[in-house]
C-alpha cells in the first residue's frame, strides 16, 4: 500500500473507531445480563429485551442514517452518531432500573446505524484496488471491540471477587456490571473528538454539486490521480445534485435494481439469522449451559473475542485475493458444521444431581430445596432446569443457575467450546466484514444510502429478533435445537449466496454499476430464489 494514500487510510481509521465503539457495546452485555437479570429481577423475555434493545434502536437508526448522509453529508451524521454513544454509555452506566438501562441501551442503539455509514464513506475515499481491506478495517475495530469487552468484563469480575482495596473503594463488588457499561465512555468520547478532522466524502461532495471541494478532497486523498476527471464521472453517471429521496426509493425497488436489492437481503439476513448476536451477546451465558460454572464462562469468552480477531484478520488479508464471493461460501459451509458439532454437544448432555455435587453449592437453603432431585437423570436441559424451577423458584434460580448446572451437567464441554470458536471463525472469516464490503461496493453512488439504509434495517430487524428470542429458545426448546435451527439457515444463504452473488472485488464503484447492470439481465433473481 503506498504512502499516497496514506491519508486514506487514516480516514478510515478515524471513522472505523465507530466500530469498535460498537463492537463494545454489543458485548459487553454478555457480562452485565445475568448480574441486572438478578438486580431487577428479569424474565427470559426482559433479558432479551436487555440484550437486544440497542439492536431496536438499530433498526430506527439504519432507517434514516442512510437518507440523512445523503442529504446533510457523511460527516455531520457521524458526529451526531458519536454524540449519541457518549449519552447511552452514562445513561446506561447509572440505570437506576430496568426502564432507564432499556432507554439508555435503546439510544446507543440509534448510534448502531455508524455500522451503515462507516463502510459506506469508507468506501467512498478507498482505492477500488484497497477497498475490501480498508472498509475491512470497520469489521476489524468491531472484533476489537469485542475482545476488549470480553476481557474488561472477566478482569472486573475478577476484582469484584477479590478483596482488593481497588474493589472496595470502587464499589466493584455491589456495582460491577455498571464498571462494564461505563468504560464505553473513554473510546466513545474519543471517537467524537477525532470525527471533527476528516473531510467530508467527496463522492457526496460532488453528487451534491460541491465540485470544488470535491476536488480537493480528492486531490488530498489521491495526489496521484486526476482529481477533475473523477469527478466528471461522478457527473457523468448520476449528475451534479443527487435525485429526490422518493425517486431514489423508487428507484431502489424498481425492476433494474432487483438483483442488487436480492444479493444485499440476502446477505444483511444470512448474516444475522444465523445466530452470530446470540453467540457473540450471550457467550459468558452459552458455556455456563455447559456446566463449566460462572468464572470458567467468562473466561472461555476471552477466546471468542480472540478467535474473532484472529480470523478477521485472516478475512482482510484474503479478501482483496480470494475475492467476496468464495469468503463467503467458506463461512457459511464453516458455520452449517459448527453450529452441528455444538448442537451435538448439547444434544448429548445429561443432567444429574448427586450427593457429592450438591454439598458445592454454598447456599445451604438451596440444597436442601434440591434434595428431592438428587439422584434423578434428566436427557433434556430444558426438563432439568424446569425442575429446579419448580422447586426453587425464578428468582433463586437466576441467582444459583451457573453454580447449579456446574454441579449437574454431564457433557463433553471442549467438543461444545470447540463448535462456538468454530462458529466465530467462520463467521469473521466471511460473513462479518465481506457483508459490509459487499453492500458498499453492490449500490450504485447515487443509491448507495438508501440501499445501504434498507438492508441495514432489514438486517437490525433480523438482529433484533434473534437476540429477543434466543432466552426463550433455550429456555423452551433447548441449545440444540436453537443451534440446529442457525445451522438450516447457513444452509439457506449458502444456496442463494451460490446462485446470486457475483464477485466484486478490482472494480471500482462507477464499474459494479455495469456488471450488476449486464448481470441483471442474465439472471432472475425471483426465479432463482423461488427455485430454491
Amino acid at each position: 500500500m503506498s504512502g499516497s494514500i496514506a491519508n486514506s487510510v487514516f480516514y478510515a481509521v478515524v471513522v472505523a473507531l465507530g466500530g469498535f465503539i460498537f463492537g463494545f457495546d454489543a458485548s459487553v452485555i454478555s457480562g452485565v445480563v445475568g448480574f441486572v437479570a438478578v438486580e431487577f429481577h428479569l424474565s427470559e423475555w426482559q433479558q432479551g429485551f436487555v440484550v437486544s434493545s440497542p439492536t431496536l434502536g438499530a433498526v430506527i437508526g439504519s432507517l434514516f442514517a442512510g437518507p440523512s448522509a445523503d442529504h446533510f453529508g457523511r460527516k455531520k451524521v457521524l458526529i451526531t452518531i458519536a454524540a449519541l454513544y457518549v449519552v447511552s454509555a452514562i445513561f446506561s452506566a447509572f440505570a437506576l432500573n430496568y426502564y432507564m438501562l432499556i432507554g439508555a441501551r435503546f439510544i446507543g442503539g440509534l448510534a448502531f446505524a455508524s455500522l451503515v455509514l462507516a463502510p459506506m464513506y469508507i468506501a467512498e475515499i478507498s482505492p477500488a484496488k484497497y477497498r475490501g481491506k480498508m472498509i475491512s478495517i470497520n469489521q476489524f475495530n468491531i472484533v476489537i471491540g469485542f475482545s476488549v469487552a470480553y476481557f474488561a468484563n472477566y478482569y472486573l469480575l475478577q476484582l469484584s471477587n477479590g478483596a482488593s482495596e481497588i474493589a472496595a473503594t470502587f464499589g466493584l463488588k455491589e456495582n460491577v456490571w455498571r464498571w462494564m457499561l461505563g468504560l464505553e465512555i473513554i473510546p466513545a468520547l474519543c471517537y467524537l473528538a477525532l470525527l471533527f478532522i476528516i473531510p467530508e466524502s467527496p463522492r457526496w461532495l460532488a453528487s451534491n454539486g460541491y465540485i470544488e471541494q470535491a476536488k480537493a478532497v480528492f486531490t488530498k486523498l489521491f495526489p496521484d490521480n486526476n482529481s477533475a476527471k473523477m469527478v466528471e464521472e461522478i457527473q457523468v453517471q448520476q449528475g451534479s445534485t443527487a435525485p429526490p429521496l422518493k425517486q431514489r426509493l423508487a428507484e431502489l425497488f424498481s425492476p433494474k435494481m432487483r438483483l442488487v436489492l436480492a444479493v444485499g437481503l440476502t446477505v444483511g439476513i444470512s448474516q444475522q439469522i444465523t445466530g452470530v448476536n446470540a453467540v457473540y451477546f450471550y457467550a459468558p451465558s452459552i458455556f455456563e449451559q455447559s456446566g463449566v460454572g460462572q468464572d470458567a464462562a467468562f473466561s472461555q469468552a476471552v477466546w471468542v473475542g480472540i478467535i474473532n480477531v484472529v480470523f478477521t484478520i485472516v478475512a482482510m488479508l484474503l479478501i482483496d485475493k480470494l475475492g467476496r464471493k468464495p469468503l463467503m461460501l467458506i463461512g457459511l459451509a464453516g458455520v452449517v458444521i459448527s453450529m452441528s458439532v455444538a448442537a451435538y454437544g448439547f444434544h448429548q448432555a445429561t443432567f444429574k444431581l448427586t450427593p457429592e455435587s450438591v454439598s458445592k453449592i454454598s447456599s445451604v437453603e438451596t440444597k436442601e430445596k434440591l434434595a428431592p432431585l438428587v439422584g434423578k437423570q434428566f436427557n433434556s436441559d430444558v426438563e432439568f432446569k424446569n425442575a429446579v424451577t419448580d422447586l426453587i423458584g425464578e428468582q433463586e434460580m437466576r441467582e444459583n443457575k451457573a453454580t447449579i448446572l456446574q454441579a449437574a451437567a454431564n457433557m463433553n464441554a471442549l467438543l461444545i467450546m470447540a463448535g462456538i470458536l468454530g462458529f466465530v471463525a467462520s463467521f469473521a472469516v466471511s460473513l462479518g466484514p465481506v457483508m459490509w464490503v459487499l453492500l458498499a461496493e453492490v449500490f450504485p453512488n447515487h443509491l448507495r444510502g438508501v440501499g445501504i439504509a434498507f438492508t441495514g434495517l432489514v438486517n437490525s430487524m433480523v438482529s433484533f429478533s434473534v437476540q429477543l428470542l434466543f432466552p426463550w429458545e433455550v429456555a423452551t426448546i433447548g441449545t440444540a435445537a436453537t443451534f440446529i435451527i442457525y445451522g438450516v439457515f447457513a444452509i439457506l444463504g449458502f444456496v442463494l449466496v451460490y446462485r446470486l452473488l457475483p464477485e466484486t472485488k478490482g472494480k471500482s464503484l462507477e464499474e459494479l454499476e455495469v456488471v450488476f447492470q449486464k448481470r441483471a439481465k442474465d439472471v432472475s433473481p425471483l426465479k432463482s430464489a423461488g427455485a430454491v
